[in-house]
């Protein structure tokens, strides 16, 4: 990490329900990360949020709806991702996920490659995030 990074940074954008939002959402947090100076676990971090904004858009955002990406960077050096939808449910591992389903395996690799991960509520829908260690 730079020592120039400024203390307890955030970011957020608005996303809307369409393909094209998840390369965005990337673009977004590879753009903060460079803005921040934030070198490392780039990739581990860009593979997650293409993973929440897949799930939000598959699984969370009703139509007509969309998702926000909040990225925050506080001063202790951890970097939390945060996907806010619409949706009910409480996103969940899948133990049934098998090598020949195309998905479920998404939260597998939330959980491999941060150092938490979790649900909150909101309302409407639900956040969910990951964090990582810098």
């Amino acid at each position: 990490m730079n020592e120039n990074i400024q203390p307890s940074v955030q970011r957020e954008r608005f996303y809307r329900r369409e393909r094209r939002s998840v390369p965005l959402a990337r673009g977004f947090v590879w753009q903060a990360l460079a803005d921040w100076g934030v070198r490392g676990r780039g990739e581990e971090l860009l593979l997650c949020v293409s993973e929440l904004a897949t799930n939000a858009l598959v699984h969370g955002v009703p139509p007509g709806r969309g998702f926000r990406v909040v990225l925050r960077l506080s001063s202790d050096g951890v970097l939390r991702l945060e996907v806010h939808d619409s949706g009910g449910g409480c996103p969940r591992i899948r133990l049934e996920a098998s090598t020949a389903s195309e998905g479920g395996r998404g939260l597998f690799l939330v959980e491999a490659l941060s150092d938490k991960w979790g649900v909150g509520e909101r309302i409407p829908g639900k956040v969910v995030w990951c964090e990582f260690a810098l």
